[in-house]
This record gives C-alpha cells, structure tokens and sequence, in this order.
C-alpha cells in the first residue's frame, strides 16, 4: 500500500481535491469521461466542499465527471442520513454537473431491489468492466469500507457488483444499506482511502502491518493505485 501523510485535515482535504482535478482532467482528456465512486463521511464531505469553491471548480469539466457513489443508506434522498443528499449539498447543488451524469442509488426502495437497479446501471455504464477513474473511500473504526461491514455476508460476493447490506451494530445509523463489492473496488484505476483523526490510528496500523481480515484491507486493486492519504493523527501508531 502507497501510504502518503498528511499535517492535518486541511491539507488532507486540499490534497485530496488536487488529486480528484487532476484525474478527472486527465481521464476527459484520455477517454472522454471521469467516473468517481464517492464516499459519505464527514472529511469527504469537506472535500466536496472544496472541489465546489472557485480554486477547483472553475478547473473541472462537470460536463464530463459522472458521479456514483460506494454506498448508500436505504433512505430517501432528502433523509439526513442520505449520503447522496451530503454530496448535493456540498458540491452538486454548486456546479454545473448534467442531471444525467448523477447516478444515484435509489436507497427509498426496498434495499434489494435499489440494489438491483443499480447493478443494472453501472453494468450499461461500464460494459464488462466497472473500471472507476477514482473511488473515494474511508476507514471505520471497525475496519469497514464503503458499506463492507465485518462479518457480512457481501464480503463474500464474487459475482454481484452491488449487493444489499444489513448494519446492525455501531456505528450509526444502523440501517439497511447498499453498496458497492469488492469486484468493483478491486477494478477501479484508483482507489484514494482518505483517513483522519486518532480514532482510526490503531485500524490503519493494523493494516499497515499487513492484516488481511479487515474490509478495508482487502482493497487491492488488480490493476490500478491504491494510496492512503492520511493525516498525522490517524499515522499516529504506524512507525515512520
């Protein structure tokens, strides 16, 4: 695992813009689109608010960026909860972003079913193939990614690129989710895990060190980069 640190949150989040500019940049330029898996999540949530202010904004080809997302709550689009409904407010209710490239997940239908349906539209997306440009991605406290919790039975799924998730113990909210498999994680070109904050040192040291029955861990792109962008307190338990 590539493992970049950080100062603080700010230059993480700043980092972290940098990054999503330049690649989208460049897949437009190379293939004609940038496809992005997003994560919820309080630091993405400032990533995107940043990416909507003038320094990135004015440099991004919205016409050209389609947006998914990793996972999502089974709630409606305007819960609190919604994960599609962080990123609206923060970045698409601010950039100019075609109603047609936004590709929610459709989390007010019965989990299974918004499943399905999503399965369905990353498969006319992508073809063979759910090859992201970029998946954003974070780091539970218990080792989970996207909506990957341990103990659950989609980490097991091979053959689905979305499945139904249950959550029923911490953290909040415990309901039903959808999300994203590992067979479209391990696909895409990038994968960026955005760690932050203390409470995630001693699960990122683990993987550090080379766990491998931790979710997150079990992120190994087969054909693209993976970086861990962290900052210092989240490195605090990893030997540098």
């Amino acid at each position: 695992m590539e493992l970049q640190i950080v100062p603080d949150p700010v230059s993480l989040v700043e980092t972290a813009a940098a990054l999503f500019t330049e690649r989208a940049i460049a897949a437009v330029a190379a293939r004609g689109r940038f496809s992005i898996a997003l994560s919820g999540g309080s630091t993405p949530r400032e990533v995107y608010a940043r990416l909507a202010s003038p320094d990135y904004a004015d440099r991004i080809p919205w016409q050209s960026v389609h947006f998914f997302w990793g996972d999502e709550r089974c709630v409606p689009p305007a819960h609190p909860d919604s994960n599609y409904r962080m990123v609206a407010e923060n970045l698409l209710n601010h950039v100019p972003a075609p109603a047609e490239n936004i590709h929610r997940v459709q989390g007010e239908l019965a989990p299974s079913q918004a499943a399905d349906r999503y399965e369905t539209e990353l498969r006319a997306f992508f073809g063979e193939t759910p090859a992201f440009d970029l998946v954003f991605l974070g780091l539970g406290e218990d080792g989970h990614t996207a909506s990957l919790f341990p103990g659950s039975p989609a980490l097991a799924e091979s053959a689905r690129w979305v499945v139904a998730a249950e959550h029923t113990t911490p953290p909040p909210p415990l309901v039903s989710r959808v999300t994203l498999t590992f067979s479209v994680l391990n696909a895409a070109r990038q994968v960026l895990f955005l760690v932050s904050g203390a409470g995630k040192a001693a699960r990122l040291a683990e993987i550090k060190r080379g766990a491998t029955d931790l979710p997150a861990a079990r992120v190994q792109p087969a054909g693209g980069d993976l970086l861990w962008l962290v900052d210092q307190a989240a490195a605090a338990g990893i030997d540098q």
